[in-house]
């Protein structure tokens, strides 16, 4: 057994405050009037800081508490709406036109969060150098497909009805 667990070690024990005596609200406000009263430099910008972080914890609970519980008014989504009697040719040319577009949103996109990684001291360059060599390999054998489908629909549209102008 060790020597702080025996009979004659816990003698002093007896003699230790387990709790500490009752605190009056009344000694506890003298106590921080005597703080207050005091001339300290540190003072006055420990209480504005201690008071702005309560602020700050106390904001973030009642802006948490609002979060997701008001009832959400009905959203109304837009989608394009087509023609039925399109061709495969105009819907082709459509995914071409969508994916340009998606592209340089792409592209747009990663130069904003390329500025956030240079503010940030993050090196990309390297790493960006080879995603982007991945990056036009995968385009060029999208726009190839894409090409090659549209091809295909034009010769199977002329097939389908020579003479008849196709929109």
């Amino acid at each position: 057994m060790p020597p702080f667990a025996s009979v004659a070690a816990i003698a002093y024990m007896g003699r230790m405050a387990i709790f500490p005596r009752p605190v009056s609200p009344k000694s506890a406000l003298g106590d921080f009037w005597g703080y207050f009263r005091q001339q300290r430099q540190h003072k006055w910008p420990l209480l504005g800081l201690s008071v702005a972080l309560t602020w700050v914890i106390v904001w973030t609970f009642v802006i948490d508490a609002n979060t997701n519980t008001m009832p959400t008014r009905n959203k109304i989504i837009y989608v394009e709406s087509w023609d039925a009697n399109r061709s495969d040719a105009a819907i082709i040319l459509q995914q071409k036109i969508d994916f340009a577009k998606r592209e340089a949103a792409l592209i747009k996109q990663q130069k904003k969060m390329q500025g956030y990684a240079d503010a940030f001291g993050i090196e990309w360059r390297d790493e960006e150098k080879r995603n982007t060599a991945k990056r036009k390999e995968a385009v060029k054998a999208i726009d190839a497909m894409l090409d090659d489908r549209l091809a295909k629909a034009e010769s199977a549209q002329k097939d389908a009805k020579p003479g008849v102008a196709q929109p």
